[in-house]
C-alpha cells in the first residue's frame, strides 16, 4: 500500500487516516527524503499518536529547485475539447519551479491576464535520476518513479494563445499548485494507476471528471519519449496532462475556418471577445478543489483547495 506524506515548515510526516507522525531524518529537499524512505516506514509504524492533519499547514511535498516537465494535450477528452483530430504527436514543456506553491495557497492572478484556466493533472515525483537514451517498459516504472502529487496547471490563455508558446504563461508564481500528499508508492501499487480519477471543482461545481484510463501517452511511454532528450533527477516533477473539462474550448468549425482569414490582431480580439462571455475561467473569490484517488482509496492523494485571488 501506498504511504501518503506531509511536509511542513517543522519537517516531513508521515499520514496515517486524519493523524501525521513526524518522520525522523534531515531531510530537506523531496530527493533528501526519497533516499531516505526507511525513515518514513519507521515513522508510519511508531505507533505514536500523531498529530491531527487538520492542525498542519501543508507546504507542497515536491521542493524547490527541481525540474518542472509538463506533457501537452494528452487525454482524449482533452483533445476533443481543443479540436484536435486524428493522431496527436506527444509533446513536452518546461515550467519554471518558481510556479510551485502549497496545497492551500492562493492562486495569483497577474493584473494582465484576464483568461485564468486550470487544469487537474497527475504529477509524478522521480525516485532516481533517468538517464537520455532510457527505455521504460511499464515493469520498469517502480525503479524510476517514486511517487504521486496533485497538480494544478494553471494557465493564462491570453498569454498563451496570443504568444503561441506555454513557458510564460504557466510559470507565473503559484501556477503550480502541488500537493497536499507525496503518495509514496510501493511496486504492486502501480498496476492501479489507471483507476485513479481526477477531479476538480470550482465553487463546489465539478468541472473535470476522468480516470487515468482516458490518457493517451501513459507514464512508461511518456518517460521513454521524455528520454530522448531530457534528464530528470530524484525530486523532479512530470505533469502528466489534463483531462477534458477546461474553460478553454476551440471554437466550432466554421468559426475557427473564418477566423484563418483575418489577420492576427483581428482574429484574436474577436476570439477574446466571446472568451469573455464564458463563465468558467477562474476570477478573484473562487475556490478551486482538486482530488485524485482510486476508487478503493488504495491511493488517495488528499484534498488540494486553493483560493483565487488578484495580484495587488
Amino acid at each position: 500500500m501506498s504511504t501518503n506524506v506531509l511536509r511542513t515548515a517543522d519537517g516531513w510526516w508521515a499520514v496515517l487516516g486524519d493523524r501525521a507522525l513526524p518522520v525522523d531524518t534531515k531531510a530537506v529537499t523531496t530527493a533528501d527524503l526519497l533516499a531516505d524512505r526507511a525513515a518514513v516506514r519507521e515513522a508510519a509504524a511508531s505507533g505514536e499518536p500523531g498529530t491531527p492533519v487538520a492542525d498542519l499547514v501543508a507546504l507542497s511535498p515536491v521542493t524547490t529547485p527541481c525540474r518542472v516537465v509538463a506533457q501537452m494535450v494528452n487525454y482524449r477528452s482533452h483533445a476533443r475539447d481543443s479540436g484536435f483530430t486524428g493522431d496527436i504527436p506527444p509533446t513536452f514543456f518546461r515550467k519554471a519551479s518558481g510556479s510551485v506553491s502549497g496545497p492551500g495557497e492562493a492562486i495569483v492572478r497577474p493584473s494582465h491576464v484576464k483568461f485564468l484556466d486550470y487544469e487537474v493533472e497527475l504529477g509524478l515525483v522521480m525516485g532516481t535520476t533517468l538517464p537520455v537514451g532510457t527505455v521504460v517498459e511499464e515493469r520498469d516504472l517502480p525503479s524510476y518513479v517514486a511517487g504521486l502529487v496533485i497538480t494544478n496547471d494553471v494557465s493564462a490563455r491570453d498569454v498563451q494563445l496570443t504568444k503561441t508558446q506555454f513557458y510564460e504563461s504557466k510559470s507565473y508564481p503559484t501556477f503550480t499548485p502541488t500537493g497536499p500528499y507525496l503518495s509514496l508508492l510501493e511496486p504492486e501499487d502501480f498496476a492501479h494507476l489507471l483507476d485513479l480519477r481526477l477531479k476538480l471543482s470550482v465553487n463546489g461545481d465539478l468541472r473535470q471528471d476522468r480516470t487515468l484510463a482516458d490518457m493517451i501517452v501513459r507514464p512508461a511511454q511518456a518517460l521513454t519519449l521524455l528520454a530522448r532528450f531530457q534528464t530528470l533527477d530524484a525530486g523532479d516533477l512530470l505533469l502528466t496532462g489534463t483531462p477534458g473539462g477546461t474553460a478553454l474550448k476551440a471554437p466550432p468549425k466554421a468559426v475557427e475556418k473564418i477566423g484563418s482569414l483575418l489577420p492576427p490582431a483581428v482574429k484574436w480580439k474577436a476570439f477574446f471577445k466571446t472568451q469573455a462571455k464564458n463563465p468558467h475561467y477562474l476570477h478573484h473569490g473562487d475556490m478551486v478543489t482538486a482530488t485524485i484517488a482510486t476508487p478503493d482509496g488504495r491511493i488517495d492523494l488528499g484534498e488540494q483547495r486553493t483560493a483565487v485571488t488578484d495580484a495587488n
